[in-house]
């Protein structure tokens, strides 16, 4: 049974959980899946399509990682990097290929949302980013083109297109990308679930890896009660990987995001924010994010500096953010919050980390978890059936462990309130 204190409004809210076995044998599959989030599901759901012998392990429960505790934004592009960089960064073939992946992440998803029949509260209209200042805006007129160059549904609000689509004043303008959304991540990601094990994949909770080993015809993976026998192993914890692979613990910057849900808004209130439920998010450093779930309730983000006290301080202060942001001295109260932790890459990209023949890890959250995983599984499945590594759309290399890592985890956390202050001295104009 998954800890209390653990859960996020999607596990309050998603009723359809349905308990899985815990593995308590030995098997044999073509693909042994470490992990029951987004990017697990997504492979094994994929994998089982072509034909595939599939085992997913979760030492918890389904989206019991940053699956299960993100705001559940679909967002089609990338944290940092827009497309001319990312070319300059990877080269024209790969970089093209990997941003066609983005490109087409978030009508993946909902397209599965739609061919398995997952009830999760989906909506696609479509996700907006707004400029906080006037050089923000340059930024995001030249990121919108970008895409638009590409064929993507991209397009450029002024400052009262804005204000009429969100309801937030202040912005000096935004993007939207026709294609993102919301949805609830819980839902869904039990959804992909279903649809993997109808597909023919195997599914066990409660089965903690305690050691992946070589072996003369594959991979040996070992749980405390069972085991299996693997041609090919996929490791797709994310940060919540424990002391499975000590050596990928230090390949990325583990930052705790904190998220909060208010009690329902009244529907006067709501009619002025985002009426065509889109989700919204900022251009700010100290990032600004809103959205709605179907109960109408305002769900909103935020990180911490000192970790103390943090459960009790921190949602209040979003709280407090939301109701300053969108001007309203009535916000209704709290009636959720909770945290997860998101793995990020020095350079905010997905990346595939070749740990071996036939032994991959996988990461690609940067604050693009649900559409950029669900893709990432589609390549992957590509991968458990035959493509090289060096073939896939992704980055693909031995993992690089990051310099002074034990001292550079903490830097996302400490250099918040630098972000903040550099906030406050931009201007819109």
């Amino acid at each position: 049974m998954a800890r209390q204190e653990a859960l996020s409004l999607w596990h309050a809210v998603s009723r359809d959980h349905r308990l899985r076995p815990t593995l308590e044998d030995s098997l044999d599959v073509d693909l042994a899946v470490v992990g029951g989030g987004f990017a697990g599901l997504s492979t094994a759901l994929h994998a089982a399509g072509k034909g595939l012998s599939v085992a997913v392990l979760e030492a918890e429960i389904i989206a019991w990682g940053a699956t299960g505790r993100n705001a559940g934004f679909v967002v089609p592009n990338f944290a940092k990097m827009d497309p001319d960089a990312i070319v300059a960064h990877l080269g024209a073939e790969r970089g093209e290929r990997l941003i066609g992946v983005a490109a087409g992440s978030a009508d993946l998803v909902f397209n599965l949302i739609e061919r398995h029949g997952i009830t999760c509260d989906a909506v696609q209209d479509g996700w907006i980013q707004a400029a906080h200042s006037s050089a923000a805006l340059e930024k995001i007129r030249s990121r919108a083109g970008q895409w638009a160059e590409r064929g993507r549904p991209a397009v450029m609000l002024d400052s009262q297109q804005t204000e009429a689509l969100t309801g937030a004043r202040g912005y000096a303008g935004s993007w939207m990308d026709r294609s993102g959304g919301v949805l609830n991540p819980v839902a869904f990601a039990r959804g992909l679930a279903d649809a993997a094990e109808t597909a023919g994949a195997q599914i066990f909770e409660h089965t903690r890896v305690t050691s992946i080993d070589r072996s003369s015809d594959g991979w040996t993976v070992t749980t405390p009660s069972g085991s299996l026998r693997a041609g090919k192993v996929l490791i797709a914890t994310n940060a919540y990987g424990g002391a499975l692979n000590p050596t990928l613990q230090r390949t990325y910057f583990p930052l705790r995001v904190f998220q909060i849900a208010t009690a329902p808004l009244p529907s006067k209130t709501r009619e002025r924010l985002l009426p065509g439920g889109q989700g919204f998010s900022d251009t700010r450093r100290n990032l600004f994010t809103f959205r709605f779930d179907a109960q109408n309730r305002l769900i909103s983000g935020g990180m911490h500096v000192v970790s103390a006290g943090a459960e009790r301080r921190v949602p209040r202060a979003i709280w407090r953010r939301l109701a300053k942001r969108l001007e309203l001295p009535d916000l209704p109260p709290l009636e959720h919050s909770w945290s997860g932790i998101a793995a990020v890459e020095p350079d905010f990209l997905p990346h595939l980390i070749d740990l071996g023949p036939g032994l991959m890890a996988a990461r690609a959250c940067n604050g693009r978890g649900i559409a950029m995983t669900t893709a990432m599984g589609k390549v992957l499945a590509d991968w458990a059936a035959g493509t090289e590594g060096r073939d896939l759309p992704l980055p693909f290399a031995p993992p690089a462990p990051i310099p002074f890592h034990g001292l550079l985890r903490y830097a996302p956390n400490m250099l918040l309130p630098w972000s903040m202050l550099r906030d406050r001295l931009d201007r819109t104009g």
